[in-house]
């Protein structure tokens, strides 16, 4: 089958990271075809049941690599295309998607074979809308989900399931190194000269526009340093840690890698990702400021593709098991929060602390809900894009 235009790369830490979508030339492409017609008809055969718009020489050398799951797997009933953000991979593919796919075995007698594909979450949304045929999403933020139902892709009202749609969710936090040297403890520290700070981009990364929703909104409720409720002040705080960024990757999973070669002194990034990092031997101590913002993390039925694919019943049935108890805890292992009350007051995994409650969390509805978020800080003229924008061209 074919996936969207990118593939998984394994860097240093062991941990994947995907690269931007590469650019195919038709004309090459029609070259390769014309080249080896014969030993790719049934390759071609199998792909025309996946409408993506990549050039073919790409899907060809491509195939199934983006995928976790290959060719050689047995035979199976049914089959589901999943399409995530990248920081949710380990815990999809280590231990959600082996229990779902037995779990289902046990429960109906077909088996299903799951093939996975993994880009920053905006990234993904604009894959999906430019026509991978995922049948399930699991993204970073609603708005990525939001874009995909605007397309015409998603026709149901995909928040009216358990949790509004969320099946975990997370906080967002500070990566520092073992002993925090630089003795960061909350949101005024990111804004000293000299501290060298990273984050991924808001223009792909879901979990870059939480970052930034939560440094602003934090500087608004008076816990960055500067006075609360004042516009102006907020702005100048935001330009103030804009400075010190070093590196905005595309997004969370690149980021935190890039912190763990050792570039920065803090990585601001979701809690899970700091856990993700210490599971894969990579050492930092996380910080979580006394005010921020929960990670509410959806997935959705992609109602376009199921129903092209025949697919209602078997992704029903995967999103139902992200809430049950076996996925939540899972979940839990892997450093996010569980949306299950009763998962959530079970002890925490062996090696973790306790999850730190701030005294000021706060989610997104608290300060305006994603529409308003997306246009004041995220649009052309928003706060954010302004921000950097003037900071990049003063360099």
């Amino acid at each position: 089958m074919t996936l969207p235009p990118s593939s998984p790369q394994t860097e240093p830490t062991g941990r994947p990271t995907v690269p931007a979508d590469p650019q195919g030339a038709p004309t090459a492409a029609a070259r390769l075809v014309a080249a080896v017609a014969t030993s790719l008809a049934a390759i071609l055969a199998a792909l025309s049941a996946f409408a993506v718009r990549v050039p073919v020489a790409l899907a060809v050398l491509v195939g199934c690599a983006a995928c976790t799951r290959g060719r050689d797997d047995p035979p199976t009933d049914q089959r589901l295309v999943l399409a995530a953000y990248s920081a949710a991979r380990e815990v999809l593919e280590r231990e959600i998607i082996p229990a779902f796919t037995a779990d289902h075995l046990a429960r109906t007698g077909k088996r299903v074979h799951i093939e996975s594909s993994y880009l920053a979450s905006g990234a993904q949304a604009r894959a999906v809308i430019a026509g991978f045929n995922a049948d399930v999403v699991a993204l970073a933020l609603a708005p990525d989900i939001d874009r995909i139902a605007a397309a015409g892709l998603i026709t149901h009202d995909w928040t009216a399931r358990p949790h509004g749609g969320t099946f975990a969710t997370t906080l967002v936090a500070f990566a520092v190194r073992p002993g925090n040297p630089q003795h960061i403890t909350g949101w005024p520290d990111l804004a000293r000269p000299g501290i060298s700070l990273l984050m991924p981009n808001p223009r792909t990364s879901g979990g870059a526009m939480w970052n930034a929703a939560a440094l602003h909104s934090a500087a608004l409720r008076g816990h960055a340093g500067v006075s609360a409720h004042d516009d102006a002040a907020a702005a100048g705080y935001l330009r103030a840690v804009l400075r010190n960024v070093v590196i905005l990757d595309k997004g969370a999973r690149e980021s935190i890698i890039t912190f763990e070669k050792g570039v920065g002194d803090v990585a601001v990034t979701y809690e899970s990702e700091i856990v993700a990092g210490r599971m894969a031997g990579r050492q930092s101590d996380t910080v979580i400021p006394s005010s921020t913002l929960q990670i509410d993390i959806p997935a959705a039925i992609v109602d376009a593709y199921t129903d092209r694919h025949g697919t209602r019943d078997v992704a029903e049935a995967f999103l139902a098991f992200l809430q049950t108890t076996t996925a939540q805890r899972a979940l839990v292992r892997y450093g996010f929060r569980s949306v299950d009350p009763a998962v959530a007051a079970e002890p925490p995994p062996a090696g973790e602390p306790p999850p730190l409650t701030p005294p000021d969390l706060f989610r997104i509805e608290d300060i305006g809900g994603w529409p308003r978020t997306q246009k004041t800080l995220f649009g052309e003229a928003g706060l954010f894009t302004r921000t950097w924008e003037a900071i990049y061209a003063s360099e």
